[in-house]
């Protein structure tokens, strides 16, 4: 699945110990681009954390999976980013750290004269 938005918060990195070893996850804020936004808390584990972490005010189209599972009968649902691309090459603060990896598919050509027709 695919989700895109605007990155409104970004919640601080969580890690610990368990069986498996040292984990890690991030959690960011994504406020939809619909008619009326919602807003979906999206996670990053591992070291994707540190290759993939968009940046507050970032435009972003998410990969994600949506998984749920059942502890001590309450049900929990996770929303996790397995890609994300960036919509838009400048963050909050104006400085273009982050290249643009995806475009818009609306391309516009401004190579026409005013006087030339197209057909």
């Amino acid at each position: 699945m695919e989700i895109k938005g605007r990155v409104v918060g970004i919640l601080p990195e969580q890690n610990g110990e368990s069986r498996n070893g040292t984990w890690r996850k991030q959690e960011f804020i994504l406020e939809t681009f619909d008619q009326y936004p919602k807003k979906v808390c999206i996670v990053v584990w591992g070291d994707k954390i540190d290759e993939m972490m968009p940046q507050e005010g970032q435009e972003v189209q998410a990969s994600i999976n949506v998984e749920s599972r059942e502890y001590n009968g309450r049900w929990y649902t996770d929303v996790k980013a397995w890609k994300i691309d960036r919509l838009s090459g400048e963050n909050e603060n104006g400085s273009g750290d982050n290249p643009v990896v995806a475009k818009d598919p609306m391309v516009i050509d401004d190579s026409f004269d005013d006087d030339d027709l197209p057909f």
